[in-house]
């Protein structure tokens, strides 16, 4: 993946981060994004997690160590957040809203701004940040590229606009995790935004080294089952009808 080269990489500055790192999560389900910093060996602060699914909560919780609450984000409001003293520390929000009326595989119902679809919890995010007094140094947001197809581009415009008007520079890309390091064909589209006039590079990506059946190791054909199929009666059933031969 070869990135070209912009008038922006010479006129503006690159953001950075040099405080200590807040972290906000809305719509942050077990924490895959947090689980990326820790992976990445960043060192950051869990400040707000905001998440109302209670399983969803509760794996966030035992894998981070945490005791956040259920919480609708319908119900949150700026000063829930907490974003104080940001000449000490740096935030950052993330905030990958349902892609359940965007995705081909979902409803298509589409994100507009009071539609009413669970897509258009991201306008949530729009009350939010206006009721904030001071914001977050960077928003970082994750869906599937259909959220620029033609007939939900003008309401991605509209956001990135909105952005704009707040202050944020922002930078969209579609990203594949192929291209990560990782045996998978998916694509993402990510937004950065950064609060202030900054230039933002994805990174590039790089060759992969893995393919799927890197992963897997010799198994038996019972213990493949055992994989694939959790019911344990499901199991012993496809066991005995493969013994019979009526699965040929």
């Amino acid at each position: 993946m070869n990135r070209q080269t912009t008038l922006f990489d010479f006129t503006k500055p690159q953001a950075s981060l040099d405080k200590p790192i807040r972290l906000i999560e809305l719509f942050a389900g077990y924490g895959s994004q947090s689980m990326a910093l820790e992976r990445m060996g960043v060192p950051f602060e869990y400040h707000k997690v905001v998440e109302f699914d209670e399983f969803a909560i509760k794996s966030f919780n035992a894998i981070h160590g945490t005791d956040f609450p259920t919480i609708d984000i319908s119900e949150v409001h700026g000063k829930d957040l907490e974003i104080t003293d940001t000449e000490k520390y740096d935030y950052i929000m993330f905030y990958s809203f349902p892609c359940t009326d965007i995705s081909q595989a979902g409803l298509m119902r589409g994100f507009a701004e009071g539609s009413n679809t669970r897509s258009s919890l991201l306008w949530e995010c729009k009350r939010i940040l206006l009721e904030l007094e001071e914001k977050p140094k960077i928003l970082i947001m994750e869906n599937v590229p259909a959220i620029h197809s033609q007939d939900n581009m003008p309401h991605l415009h509209k956001w990135t606009e909105f952005l704009n008007s707040l202050g944020y520079s922002s930078y969209g890309a579609d990203l594949n995790a192929c291209d990560f390091g990782v045996a998978q064909n998916r694509e993402r589209f990510f937004l950065v935004s950064i609060l202030g006039d900054y230039n933002y590079q994805f990174p590039v990506g790089m060759d992969l080294r893995y393919c799927i059946e890197d992963y897997f190791q010799e198994l038996t054909e019972e213990e493949a089952l055992r994989y694939i199929v959790k019911s344990e009666k499901a199991m012993d059933l496809l066991v005995d009808l493969d013994g019979k031969g009526e699965l040929e």
